[in-house]
């Protein structure tokens, strides 16, 4: 899925340099409310915007939501969280590096749940 980037100006907003600041304030303070949907949205505009940060927040925080949620779900959360992991620009310090070992675990670990599902009768 090709992420088209964001700016401010979609929101007929000024282009200042602070709107990814912003938004990534956003994320934060959703993600220590637990609101993880809404922490994801504002990460995600604040990475569109180029925030390398908020890209690595936005991977974290959809790895959670992948763990709470349903197994379908979480495959196409998964999908998402990697893509932004593996496209920030600091994907290589320790901090992202423990951030897309901890998503590749998840991932492995959901294809161990198909793996030991029932085949359905037919």
């Amino acid at each position: 899925m090709p992420v088209r980037p964001w700016s401010p100006e979609d929101l007929g907003r000024p282009t200042d340099g602070t709107w990814a600041d912003v938004a990534f304030g956003l994320g934060e303070t959703y993600e220590r409310e637990g609101r993880l949907e809404q922490a994801a949205g504002w990460y995600r505009r604040a990475a569109e915007s180029g925030s390398a940060d908020a890209a690595l927040r936005l991977g974290a925080v959809l790895g959670r939501m992948a763990d709470a949620g349903a197994d379908h779900a979480a495959d196409e959360l998964l999908a998402e969280a990697t893509r932004w992991l593996s496209g920030a620009q600091d994907a290589t310090t320790p901090d992202a590096i423990e951030l897309i070992t901890a998503t590749l675990n998840r991932q492995m670990r959901q294809a161990a749940r198909r793996g030991l599902e029932p085949a359905p009768a037919g």
